[in-house]
């Protein structure tokens, strides 16, 4: 039997992968009442928006916001996406605890979606890294390589040259190196393997594992992953999100889906799973009319579903 880790982080990414993605244009009152709700059902890990300038997404045009609330509830990590130096700047500014620099490992998914070469893209984060430390900022850059098993624009994607562009980002400066399977091309066997060799180049700065359920395999892949020591998962409520560059794809990981399953393999997560369904609930009459995901909010929790006792303390 594979050792699993006892306690698995799910950061929340809906309120910038999921948003991002869809028509609907949330207020950002109830993206407030969002990110609450979430640390009230144990989620301490949200990633809250992105820097970017409004008229490319006016959906995370209130990032700034959103940071200066969730930064006051006590133990809550909160972290932004910026594709660049201007934008890590504001994240730095706003106090922000971790900022993402995404870097795509193939060459034509790079250029398409942050418009660099994904060298490029490493220079700039040597670039925040200097301007972090000037500021003497305590913010965290963690660098996540998107398109890690392919890509729908320039196909196959090789794993030297992921390696290569995680060992790039940490020499670069980076805190953090996450993996991300951007168009749902992943499945579990490719997933131990390149996860298995990504953690002897990084270690624990290792950080995170992102996974599209466009082939229903995002969770057998998290699985995979955990057999590989990784300890931390990003998801969105509701399955909700996608690459604007991968025709099909269903979203996300379920947030909720995902906190069951840990659940189920006696894995602790803090999250209470009844409260974020109620979440969930929520947010899909928030966001009506749009396409959510996620199976165990159909059929509820088993009634042999036993809630951690720490929750009901």
């Amino acid at each position: 039997m594979p050792s699993f880790p006892t306690n698995v982080v799910i950061r929340e990414v809906g309120l910038r992968d999921g948003l991002q993605s869809i028509q609907t244009m949330l207020p950002t009152k109830h993206k407030i009442e969002w990110i609450g709700d979430a640390y009230a059902a144990g989620q301490r890990e949200i990633e809250v928006g992105s820097f970017v300038p409004a008229r490319l997404l006016p959906q995370l045009a209130d990032t700034a916001e959103l940071v200066a609330y969730a930064k006051t509830l006590p133990g809550l990590v909160v972290s932004v996406l910026v594709p660049n130096l201007k934008g890590a700047e504001r994240a730095i500014d706003s106090e922000a605890d971790l900022l993402l620099v995404p870097l795509s490992a193939s060459h034509e998914h790079s250029l398409a979606n942050l418009r660099k070469t994904p060298d490029e893209v490493v220079a700039e984060v040597a670039r925040i890294r200097a301007a972090r430390d000037a500021a003497g900022s305590k913010t965290l850059i963690e660098g996540g390589i998107g398109t890690a098993f392919g890509c729908t624009i320039q196909g196959r994607v090789d794993q030297a040259e992921v390696l290569r562009c995680m060992q790039a980002l940490l020499d670069a400066g980076a805190d953090r190196v996450s993996i991300a399977d951007t168009v749902g091309y992943a499945g579990p066997a490719a997933v131990r393997d390149l996860f298995e060799k990504a953690r002897k180049v990084a270690g624990e700065r290792f950080w995170c594992g992102h996974f599209h359920d466009t082939r229903g395999l995002a969770l057998a892949n998290v699985y995979a992953a955990l057999e590989t020591g990784v300890a931390r998962f990003d998801a969105t409520l509701a399955g909700i999100g996608g690459c604007p560059h991968a025709p099909g794809a269903s979203g996300n990981a379920s947030s909720e889906d995902l906190a069951f399953m840990l659940a189920d393999m006696g894995i602790e997560t803090g999250i209470d799973i009844p409260a974020l369904l109620a979440l969930r609930a929520k947010v899909a009459r928030w966001l009506e009319g749009e396409t959510l995901h996620g199976a165990l909010w159909l059929a509820g929790l088993p009634k042999t579903f036993a809630v951690p006792a720490a929750l009901n303390a």
